[in-house]
């Protein structure tokens, strides 16, 4: 990430350093953006990430400074209470500023809202950017520029891959995909170790089998330039106990169909989300 891109007089202001903020926060000191360039607004900070904002020499406001004008306004809150932090930073967004939200269900109608109108990137990461390991979704409005949009994609990258989509609505589809995907592979950890100790096996034994069969695999598909298609049929041999097991699992009443509605409901939700 080119440091120049940032300063503190175009600086990259992060409202909200908790899980997610912080973890972004964390990947943009590591990959260049100097910590003079940083303010992170939270009224309290972990004190590790206060720590963290401190050794980097970020500045640590529990408020918006009256005067400020914000390179990248990034908003990680919750959504639940985006309506009352908004208003308070406001006159931070200035005609060059860019905000970047990361709030689930929350439009760029919403945002313009409370902010005005403005160069508005709605993103969703999920958590394994915690890891540097996360994919997020983004969709600019037309007034974000390209050097902002690189400027973002920058900020956005340092978790993981960046996916553009051309819509708006197309978020929601994303947030149900991958912004809320990692639960159900941690629930499918679950029910594999389950069905393990149903089986027979201690059940802290088939949670461990479980968890490091989930994270070798999913090490395996980052690695590999073949499909998952492909993968699953390399493991797969003709009348074998997988070929077994996904007859089950393929079936017309297997994990398609419950992903299908899995994933509707969890769109469904974000759109209501928007109010």
């Amino acid at each position: 990430m080119p440091a120049n891109a940032f300063s503190s007089t175009n600086p990259v202001v992060l409202i909200g350093a908790g899980n997610m903020g912080g973890a972004m926060l964390s990947g943009w000191l590591k990959s260049g953006v100097p910590g003079s360039a940083v303010l992170v607004i939270d009224p309290g900070p972990s004190p590790a990430m206060l720590a963290t904002i401190s050794e980097a020499g970020a500045t640590h406001v529990v408020a918006a400074p009256a005067d400020l004008k914000a390179g990248v306004l990034f908003l990680a809150v919750k959504p639940q209470v985006m309506e009352t932090v908004l208003p308070a930073v406001r006159t931070a967004v200035g005609p060059e500023t860019v905000v970047v939200s990361v709030a689930a269900g929350k439009t760029l109608g919403f945002l313009e809202k409370h902010l005005g109108k403005a160069a508005m990137v709605r993103a969703m990461p999920n958590t394994p950017a915690m890891v540097g390991r996360g994919v997020t979704g983004a969709f600019a409005n037309s007034a974000v520029s390209t050097q902002q949009r690189e400027r973002v994609h920058s900020l956005l990258s340092v978790s993981g891959p960046v996916e553009w989509v051309p819509a708006e609505a197309d978020i929601d589809a994303v947030t149900a995909l991958s912004g809320s995907g990692p639960a159900y592979v941690f629930y499918l950890v679950e029910c594999m170790a389950e069905a393990g100790r149903k089986l027979g096996l201690q059940a802290d034994l088939a949670m461990r089998l479980a968890r490091e069969t989930v994270a070798g695999a999913g090490e395996l598909l980052h690695q590999s330039p073949d499909d998952a298609s492909r993968l699953r049929q390399n493991v797969t041999s003709p009348g074998g106990t997988t070929a077994a097991a996904l007859a089950v699992l393929m079936a017309e009443n297997g994990m398609q169909p419950l992903f299908d509605a899995a994933l509707a409901a969890a769109r469904k939700r974000a759109e209501e989300l928007a109010g």
